[in-house]
């Protein structure tokens, strides 16, 4: 690992002893800093899987987004909303790639069979194979990127990820919208 990196994730060594000026203008310790830069770490993680996925799916024509809608709406009669849900895609971003998808002839909305008016999402022979050859290439990442850990490790890494993403970091999700300045009040 870069140095760089090391530092960043790990400040328990020499950082913890810096010396910052406070408002008189004199050195002072940082207090308390955490030990590790956990936000980094998962945001890093993250960031470098999506990469790698998205590698592994280019030459298929399609993006990590669009197979994961591919993925949910295999997964049996979903509609477009609860669908979004499950992908954690906001209305508009679902519906370009639910357009995309239907232009390239891999997905197509359909008229519910339980509700007359609700549309549900569809995939077609096309995108039925192209999702079957995805979740080869996309096991492929997982495998390389958990190898990394040994085999007890994983399992408990997994269900950690899972316990903080149904728990504690559930709430905000990335798609809930968020307010980047105050409303001014009405008088």
């Amino acid at each position: 690992m870069p140095q760089f990196l090391r530092d960043r994730i790990v400040h328990n060594g020499p950082q913890r002893d810096c010396l910052w000026p406070d408002s008189s203008g004199y050195a002072r310790p940082v207090a308390d800093a955490p030990e590790i830069d956990l936000s980094f770490l998962l945001n890093q993680a993250s960031y470098a899987l999506a990469a790698q996925l998205g590698g592994a799916l280019a030459d298929l024509g399609i993006s990590v987004r669009e197979y994961c809608v591919l993925w949910k709406a295999a997964d049996g009669e979903r509609t477009q909303i609860e669908i979004a849900e499950l992908a954690a895609l906001d209305k508009t971003t679902m519906v370009v790639t639910l357009d995309a998808l239907e232009k390239r002839g891999l997905a197509r909305r359909e008229v519910s069979s339980t509700d007359r008016r609700a549309r549900v999402v569809g995939l077609t022979d096309e995108g039925r194979a192209v999702l079957d050859k995805a979740y080869g290439r996309v096991s492929d990442v997982y495998e390389v990127a958990l190898g990394e850990l040994p085999p007890r490790t994983r399992d408990t890494f997994v269900k950690a990820l899972e316990s903080l993403t149904t728990g504690v970091l559930a709430t905000p999700s990335h798609t809930a919208p968020q307010r980047r300045r105050q409303v001014k009040a009405m008088r």
